[in-house]
């Protein structure tokens, strides 16, 4: 082998082992504690407040009535989340705010 096919061959060897591959974003991984503050925070900008609320069977009978939901749903906690907010909706019609649809297909 002459020195200029060794040379030759030492580049090519070199090159192939000086690759390296593009660099990639770094994957970001919240903790959940830090996932709620980070929701919290954007619900208080959008002037919302995070809610827990219980309900008698009278009232989920009476947004059955009402036709703000359906009987075969009574029990689906995201069907009741919707009525109420039709609800909310219909009694406070006319007063300041967005609707709450947009809510909604934020929070699913």
């Amino acid at each position: 082998m002459t020195l200029r096919s060794c040379l030759a061959s030492r580049q090519a060897h070199d090159a192939e082992i000086t690759l390296i591959p593009p660099p990639t974003k770094p994957v970001l991984v919240r903790s959940a504690a830090a996932e709620r503050m980070r929701l919290h925070r954007e619900r208080r900008r959008k002037g919302l407040r995070c809610l827990v609320i219980e309900l008698r069977e009278t009232e989920i009978d009476a947004l059955i009535r009402r036709g703000l939901l359906k009987a075969e749903t009574r029990n689906d906690s995201n069907a009741l989340l919707e009525a109420l907010y039709r609800h909310l909706d219909r009694s406070l019609a006319g007063t300041q705010g967005g609707s709450r649809t947009d809510v909604i297909q934020s929070t699913t």
